[in-house]
């Protein structure tokens, strides 16, 4: 198994709130079903990043080792430590103006979050889905994703009112 994951991810399988949903706490079935999936992929997957940093650097961002660990902290480590083992890096081009050369330009994913187009391109270029937890992003943008290549696996369901802690 071989997946593009969204910081999202790991933030809740931390117990995080997750930021691009306002800060909502993940609800205790959503934190499970983000550490199920991210321990799996530890143990028998890979994870997908780009050749330039800027996944990694945005897992840096939203991981902070300084909080109390999480499974989330160990993804992290897990890549940092076993690099070729378990992350896959893979050349993501770009083109003249900045954007990611495998993101779609579809209209209908103009409104698409602009710091989720990398984990899309990586996706789409290597031909993998996208694991989600909590960003409704990818959930509004779910046909125009799936009609350019780009799946999704919501591990919490698509139903973003079970996502949170109410």
């Amino acid at each position: 198994m071989i997946y593009a994951v969204d910081t999202n991810v790991a933030i809740v399988a931390n117990g995080e709130a997750d930021p691009s949903n306002g800060g909502q706490p993940p609800s205790l079935a959503c934190r499970e079903a983000a550490i199920d999936f991210l321990m799996g992929l530890m143990e028998q997957g890979h994870v997908v990043v780009d050749s330039w940093g800027a996944v990694l650097e945005e897992y840096m961002r939203h991981l902070d080792a300084g909080k109390k660990p999480g499974v989330g902290h160990l993804f992290l480590l897990t890549i940092i430590r076993k690099r070729s083992l378990f992350a896959r890096f893979v050349d993501l081009p770009k083109l003249a103006d900045g954007s990611y050369a495998d993101f779609p330009d579809a209209p209908r994913l103009a409104k698409f979050d602009p710091s989720d187009r990398k984990f899309a391109a990586l996706a789409r270029r290597e031909n993998v889905p996208v694991a989600n937890a909590t960003d409704t992003d990818w959930l509004k943008h779910e046909g125009p994703l799936a009609d350019n290549g780009i799946r999704v696996q919501f591990l919490c369901g698509t139903d973003p009112t079970t996502w949170f802690t109410q």
